[in-house]
């Protein structure tokens, strides 16, 4: 008994532990980039409330939806924009059709279809300029409508913020960019994404 309790003593003034230590090391963020995101994380969130309101209380009476100001159902409807045309701007973006600039907003590039992958071919083919011409500029104009809800949702921001509103909005595009899709760097220069 004298010596489980020796060894038992020993281990602990050892220091040895069996709990096992990870350090996972997450990419450090600047306090505005994290203002901006948490804004922008809070308008998701709302959009999703929109979509998901049950318009009937637990006990079964109907109820009206809270009041919401002009500028955030604008800003509810510019993210509402943006997931509805989702998939098009990546397939945009797949063919080499656009590219995010240093401004959070998309560059239009020529539609170029000889080189479109098989599972791309029927919508490259199908695609016009006009068409493409409108998604863009709805894409973009909602674009523009969250950076301004980010500012204006943050009280430490003013509308003279918003080139580094736009910079964190097109630094959040190059992180999340998948390979082969073209980014503006900050000096202006177009590359595409290893």
């Amino acid at each position: 008994m004298k010596r489980l309790i020796l060894a038992a003593a020993l281990v602990v003034l050892s220091g040895c532990t069996l709990a096992e230590v990870k350090v996972n090391v997450a990419s450090e963020r600047t306090s505005l980039e994290n203002q901006i995101l948490g804004s922008y994380n809070s308008l998701s969130e709302e959009t999703l409330l929109v979509a998901s309101v049950r318009g009937v209380d637990p006990l079964g009476r109907i109820q009206t939806p809270p009041r919401k100001s002009g500028e955030q159902q604008d800003a509810i409807s510019a993210m509402q924009v943006t997931s509805f045309h989702a998939d098009d701007v990546d397939a945009f973006k797949r063919l080499g059709w656009v590219g995010e600039d240093n401004q959070g907003l998309l560059k239009a590039f020529p539609l170029t279809r000889d080189h479109a992958p098989d599972d791309l071919k029927d919508f490259a083919a199908r695609y016009r300029q006009q068409e493409f011409d409108a998604v863009l500029a709805e894409v973009n104009r909602a674009r523009n409508t969250i950076m301004r809800r980010a500012i204006d949702t943050n009280a430490s921001l003013t509308p003279a913020d918003l080139p580094k509103v736009r910079a964190v909005f097109a630094k959040l595009a190059e992180d999340t960019a998948k390979p082969g899709e073209k980014l503006q760097a900050t000096n202006g220069t177009w590359t595409v994404k290893k």
